[in-house]
């Protein structure tokens, strides 16, 4: 198959199938500065920028890690147990952590605007304990009017009990990991639930109040193939959700031993793993879903969507957001925080961020403070990544190594130079990361030999 400059579409989906980041943010993770980071420093970019947009309110991202079994293709940082007895100590340590920072931006009750429950498995922790937390988060807080709350959930263990307390607290909004209906597929990467498990918890969900349900489907898992892409996708749309996030699985087993369960041999590569996004994006849209950013798909009554028509789509390291909110606090082990000027990452073991919080001290345990440049470059990625566009006058840096990158995508049709804009082509979608990766400059300065992130398509 020919694109429209000509070249084979095989020719780019070998040129582009490199490692490439997710950009849920810039710098990436592993380029962070840590030698220039202090808690300290951390401390006061948190303050600055809730002092800058305090009327706009926080977005808070609590990491749950625990589940009963691994899923072998997760890349989330979990706990395995069947140990519940784990729930309220840890909760407390979350409500420990949510002071401090309360304490850092000297406000009796900041003004949230945002919570996402993830994991891990919420739905592992007992109704009445994510009661506990929430009630304990909100009772040093005050809630925007427009506040947006939303938990992942788990469809074989999620009850009508959690689904109902979690509404009564505010909450409106649930993402159901799915991944695949398929039994191989299922059965391969350790996940088990049914058409009925996920039609139940809907059902109850709508029943309820909920008005948004997002389902969590991956292509590239082990095991997939058209035949099976297809019936998971046509599934999914009978059951109706309001979003589908549609992502490439990510297969790193040199940092989640758990995928090595199965071997690249079981997995659809390159052209084959592009042929099943292809599939399903073109049943997701033709069911009625609208393309958002990359990898995801809402109606066009939806947040999400009028948020991407309307500029102002927002990614953060939970995904797509429609809002954006300079403050990001991650509260739990593992979790990123965010201030636009800096990042700040929590440890990400339970007993060494349990014990750091008993000792008085905030638990992170790497961070990044932006530069100039990095500023700059942010913003483009974000741009990219949101609005498929991204102008040169914001700030560009005039760069050479990106100029010449740049031309050759536009030689080969993934985008297209207006004036002073950078507009990602139709074609260009499919290889949105290497776009991104243009303009990376810490990834290209960068002198390790290690693979550090998945493939990119």
């Amino acid at each position: 198959m020919k694109t429209n400059s000509g070249i084979a579409l095989q020719e780019l989906v070998r040129k582009y199938n490199v490692a490439a980041p997710r950009y849920t943010s810039y710098p990436t993770v592993p380029f962070w500065d840590n030698e220039q980071f202090s808690v300290q420093g951390w401390k006061q970019s948190v303050y600055h920028t809730y002092q800058k947009s305090k009327d706009s309110g926080i977005s808070l991202y609590i990491h749950l890690p625990f589940c009963e079994s691994l899923c072998t293709y997760c890349g989330c940082n979990t706990r395995i147990t069947k140990n519940h007895k784990v729930e309220l100590p840890y909760i407390d340590s979350l409500l420990k952590e949510w002071g401090m920072y309360t304490a850092i931006l000297k406000e009796g009750a900041p003004l949230i605007s945002e919570i996402h429950l993830g994991g891990g498995t919420p739905t592992f922790f007992a109704p009445e304990h994510l009661a506990k937390l929430i009630k304990g988060i909100l009772a040093h807080a005050q809630i925007a009017d427009d506040a947006s709350f939303s938990f992942e959930a788990h469809p074989g263990n999620t009850t009508y009990e959690h689904l109902d307390v979690l509404y009564q607290l505010g909450f409106r909004r649930l993402s159901l990991g799915i991944q695949d209906f398929d039994p191989l597929v299922q059965f391969t990467i350790n996940r088990k639930q049914d058409v009925a498990d996920v039609r139940r918890v809907m059902q109850e969900a709508r029943a309820i109040g909920y008005t948004s349900i997002n389902f969590d489907l991956i292509y590239g898992l082990p095991k997939q193939n058209l035949k099976t892409i297809t019936e998971t996708i046509n599934e999914s749309l009978i059951l109706n959700p309001d979003r589908i996030s549609f992502y490439s699985y990510a297969h790193v087993p040199w940092i989640k031993p758990g995928q090595r369960h199965y071997t690249e041999h079981d997995l659809p590569q390159g052209e084959e793993k592009l042929a099943l996004y292809t599939r399903g994006k073109k049943l997701i849209q033709e069911a009625g879903y609208l393309d958002v950013g990359m990898d995801h798909f809402a109606k066009p009554d939806d947040e999400l969507f009028i948020a991407f028509q309307e500029k102002r789509l927002h990614r953060n390291f939970m995904g797509y957001a429609d809002r954006y909110r300079p403050l990001l606090i991650g509260l739990g082990v593992s979790s990123i925080s965010d201030s636009w000027n800096g990042f700040a990452q929590n440890v990400k073991r339970v007993e060494e961020y349990q014990q750091m919080l008993d000792q008085g001290q905030l638990p992170v345990v790497k961070g990044h403070l932006l530069d100039a440049e990095d500023v700059i470059i942010r913003r483009h990625i974000l741009d990219l990544m949101c609005k498929g566009e991204t102008k040169l006058t914001n700030g560009f840096l005039g760069n050479e190594t990106i100029l010449e990158k740049l031309q050759e995508m536009v030689d080969e049709g993934v985008v297209r130079i207006e004036v002073d804009q950078i507009i990602i082509t139709s074609l260009g979608k499919s290889f949105l990361r290497n776009v991104c990766m243009a303009f990376d400059l810490r990834l290209q300065k960068s002198k390790s030999e290690m693979q550090l992130f998945s493939q990119a398509i």
